[in-house]
């Protein structure tokens, strides 16, 4: 699904306005009216109410106004808080405005804290309440009057219906700096925001409906934007085919390198994970003196065991490595190889020694600490996949300031290095070396354990050895993570859930995705 910044929706509209010649009264009316047909919808139980519709003086409140004079026509009681001189509305809201007080519509406005002080002690107590105080082009913190109307609207404890966004959430970036309104239902237009899906203004945003408002869909396609968010259809749509005559030779061939002393575990899922993927075939190379561990504990991949130190591969695996990596399709490297600097040197010598397409996880990152510019010339991006922590470590940034600006840090990295970013987390963030943005929209706090990042390095793996390009792997292999994680919410709730679960989840969870068996 397609996520605009405020920049972008204004763009949108500007030039729908502009060089379309479509008024911009038509595009605010249908807003409008769109806005009371889906309060109609969601919350037929409250008519005729009283409703109380609170507004700004700018667009976002002339939405408003169209909404409150189509639904005094339908019998509910309106009340409109207006918190601004009505001389002081311009433009579009001035023309509704004028025709909502011709209407004789019961109208408040206020400019100050007596003033709405005043105007609440004279409105009827409201069973539902409609926010169009502020729209995507507010930024920063509310203050002053408005910060006290959201708050006295949150207090009321009635439900809220959000014109395009919860006032106080920021479009662009999902920050929320200061009072901000709790939406039951937000009525966006014309396509979804990034704050409405971005933590932490997602948790204000309740339902979201998107909602037609008359721009040509001929423009609305040259306005794509660079941010997506990933959902059941987005994902769907990139699982690879599996003709009927196939066999493993032609699901592709994944080689993991992973495992060491303490460690094995994470080789294991990871491998496993490769297979589960759909992947024909995974070999594992680990180290020698490990490697009875993984012929005991895995049954349908192979190992390939290669020297090492102390339970860490060396340097002097290179040659037979590299070897391996010949009738291979794609390389995931990392899971739990340990830190040791000949760990890195190995993995920098595999990575000038073939092109494969890559996902590269945990362990793995440390050699960017020393070669920042390492994925340039790689024919195919790599697909890297820190957590924050990995990722304040690759920047020698606080965690904190990666979490404040992950959007931006994610792209930044991507573009700078060449790379497909991988950034874990709560809706994680997967950015493309053309600074496209998608944001993912399945899992749950059950992922918060220990080896489900080496599952998802191994199916993203095996999905980039079955032909996938790197952006879609990992978009796909994200998703597919989640969702797994997601059907298992019934059985295992949000804590308990190991990594092997999540293993034998996930072909349960693309039959479900491409059955279409959706809750």
């Amino acid at each position: 699904m397609r996520l605009l910044t405020a920049i972008e929706m204004r763009a949108l509209d500007r030039e729908a306005i502009e060089q379309w010649g479509l008024p911009g009264a038509v595009l605010m009316e249908n807003a409008g009216r769109g806005v009371a047909d889906q309060l109609e919808e969601a919350f037929a139980d409250l008519w005729p109410g009283p409703l109380l519709i609170a507004a700004g003086k700018g667009n976002n409140g002339g939405d408003g106004f169209v909404a409150a004079r189509h639904l005094q026509n339908r019998g509910w009681d309106v009340s409109v808080l207006l918190l601004a001189d009505p001389e002081d509305v311009a433009g579009d809201a001035r023309l509704y405005l004028d025709l909502l007080q011709r209407s004789g519509a019961d109208l408040h406005p206020v400019s100050d804290g007596a003033a709405l002080l005043a105007s609440i002690a004279e409105l009827p107590t409201p069973v539902l309440v409609v926010d169009a105080l502020l729209g995507t082009g507010f930024s920063g913190t509310v203050s002053g009057l408005y910060a006290e109307v959201i708050d006295w609207i949150n207090a009321l404890g009635v439900p809220v219906l959000a014109v395009d966004l919860p006032s106080g959430i920021d479009a662009s970036s999902g920050a929320v700096s200061g009072p901000a309104i709790q939406a039951e239902l937000t009525v966006s237009f014309e396509s979804a925001k990034v704050g409405h899906v971005v933590a932490p203004a997602a948790d204000y945003v309740g339902d979201l409906s998107v909602i037609d408002i008359g721009i040509p869909q001929a423009l609305s396609f040259q306005h794509a934007g660079c941010h997506h968010y990933i959902d059941v259809e987005a994902a769907t749509e990139l699982f690879p085919e599996r003709p009927l005559d196939g066999h493993k030779g032609i699901f592709g061939h994944l080689l993991v390198v992973a495992g060491s002393t303490g460690k094995t575990g994470a080789g294991i899922l990871a491998a496993e994970a490769g297979l589960r993927s759909g992947a024909g075939l995974v070999t594992l190379a680990c180290p020698a003196s490990l490697n009875v561990i993984f012929e005991v504990k895995l049954t349908e991949v192979m190992t390939a065991p290669l020297p090492d130190a102390g339970g860490e591969l060396t340097g002097e695996a290179l040659p037979e490595l590299t070897l391996h990596c010949e009738g291979k399709q794609a390389l995931c490297v990392g899971p739990g190889l340990g830190t040791g600097t000949p760990v890195s040197a190995l993995i920098r010598g595999l990575l000038a020694a073939t092109d494969l397409p890559l996902v590269l996880d945990a362990d793995g990152l440390n050699v960017l600490a020393s070669n920042g510019k390492l994925f340039r010339h790689r024919a195919v991006p790599a697909v890297l996949t820190p957590h924050p922590g990995e990722m304040a470590r690759l920047l020698n940034l606080p965690v904190a300031t990666v979490m404040a600006d992950r959007l931006g840090i994610a792209r930044q990295f991507a573009v700078e290095h060449g790379v497909v970013l991988v950034l874990k987390g709560v809706q994680t963030v997967i950015a493309a070396p053309d600074g496209t943005l998608y944001l993912n929209g399945s899992g749950n706090p059950a992922l918060a354990t220990g080896g489900t990042g080496d599952v998802l390095a191994g199916l993203i793996g095996g999905l980039l050895a079955q032909g996938l390009d790197p952006v879609s792997a990992a978009v796909l292999g994200v998703f597919w993570h989640g969702y797994a994680a997601d059907g298992l919410l019934d059985t295992i709730g949000d804590a308990g859930m190991l990594a092997s679960d999540l293993l034998r989840a996930l072909p349960t969870a693309r039959r479900v995705l491409l059955q279409g068996e959706i809750e």
